[in-house]
């Protein structure tokens, strides 16, 4: 093993005392799980719960990923923005499928939302552009206000043995259907 190999394998991993998800006790509606375990994360004092690493497809089907925050989750889904001429503003035209990861290091979760996306209104954007802290009162017509509209959740509780919980949902013409994702033992 190399000297980074073995300095990377003694760093601190999650804490003893990690929550858990059964699977058999999951609620039907994977909205419900991301709002107690996103509103968990916001009352720990995690910093920037909100932020996520957003990823899309560039040219050649390769994803990308940058970290955003998320302005807001409605029945539209999950909210975010950009410039229409950014990177991932143009990916998006291309290719408006993206992936979300929200990661809680210190209750050792992660949420995986993946989703269409759609371009909200005009107004709404102009909103959103006005509470940026850049914000000097003069309009942004390339800024852009987002919505994922989620196709598929996967939620990930770690455990110290590394085997760690995943339950995904995956959206079907009847509605969500969820199952325990399972991996080979190693």
């Amino acid at each position: 093993m190399s000297t980074l190999s073995n300095q990377l394998s003694s760093l601190p991993s999650f804490p003893k005392n990690l929550p858990i998800l059964d699977p058999a006790t999951v609620p039907g509606a994977p909205e419900q799980l991301f709002q107690e375990w996103f509103q968990d994360a916001i009352a720990s004092g995690n910093r920037q719960p909100h932020a996520m690493t957003f990823t899309t497809i560039q040219h050649g089907d390769t994803p990308v990923g940058r970290t955003l925050i998320v302005k807001d989750i409605d029945e539209r889904g999950f909210h975010f923005s950009t410039h229409r001429t950014s990177r991932k503003g143009e990916q998006l035209e291309k290719n408006p499928r993206a992936s979300m990861v929200f990661f809680w290091r210190e209750s050792g979760r992660q949420v995986r939302v993946t989703g269409n996306v759609v371009a909200l209104s005009g107004e709404e954007s102009e909103r959103d552009w006005e509470k940026r802290p850049s914000y000097t009162g003069e309009p942004n017509p390339e800024w852009q206000l987002y919505s994922l509209e989620p196709t598929e959740y996967e939620f990930m509780q770690a455990r110290e043995d590394r085997n760690h919980t995943r339950v995904e949902y995956v959206r079907e013409s009847s509605g969500w259907e969820n199952h325990q994702v399972t991996t080979p033992a190693g």
